[in-house]
């Protein structure tokens, strides 16, 4: 049975908890049954919620679905800025954060699952209706390159991250190539061969500022 209507309840709690608690029992939704199966109602019998609690926070199913694409892609990138604050180059520090990312990104079970099971669903917000995800992800990796310690060495900021999203997206989406992409060491090897490069040009042609 549904809980009832409970106003009451979401005024006493946290609403950052509430949040947690509807995003929490989204994901397990979507991970057990998929974007297409799942509906707000059983996300709410999940969260112990009553149906209207999850809309008032949440406008639609989609909104959700977005909501955990972004907390998911967030605490991703914690883990990445973790592995890498600690080098000592900016270099260093993309090296160690797409290693990390690609890593997160093969070890993910809900992605894998949907990509497998439900492409038609998942690979346009990875490719031609991409642009949340590429600004998303550009902005951030933009952002590091501008936070990193010693003298500004990131030519481009943008349009260098944006590259590197784009080769990364690619490279999860088509694995399969004459590159060895296989464990970290090819990973890092490939990152300091291609992507540490364009830290200097952004993509653009130009030399080191």
């Amino acid at each position: 049975m549904a809980p009832p209507d409970d106003v009451a309840f979401t005024a006493d709690e946290d609403i950052e908890d509430l949040t947690a608690r509807i995003l929490d029992a989204a994901l397990e939704e979507f991970g057990s049954y998929g974007l297409r199966r799942t509906n707000v109602d059983n996300v709410a019998r999940r969260a112990g919620l009553a149906r209207a609690t999850v809309y008032r926070r949440f406008g639609s199913k989609n909104d959700l679905m977005r909501a955990v694409a972004l907390r998911e892609s967030r605490r991703a990138m914690v883990v990445m800025v973790r592995a890498a604050e600690h080098r000592p180059s900016i270099e260093d520090r993309l090296v160690e954060g797409f290693v990390t990312g690609i890593g997160l990104a093969r070890a993910n079970p809900l992605l894998a699952r949907l990509i497998s099971t439900e492409p038609e669903l998942i690979l346009p917000y990875l490719t031609t209706d991409s642009r949340f995800v590429l600004t998303f992800v550009r902005d951030f990796l933009a952002e590091q390159f501008r936070r990193s310690p010693g003298p500004p060495a990131v030519a481009a900021p943008d349009a260098a991250a944006e590259i590197m999203v784009r080769l990364a997206m690619s490279f999860y989406l088509a694995p399969d190539s004459c590159i060895p992409l296989d464990g970290e060491d090819d990973l890092r090897a490939f990152a300091r061969t291609y992507l540490v490069p364009l830290l200097y040009t952004g993509g653009t042609g130009g030399g080191a500022r």
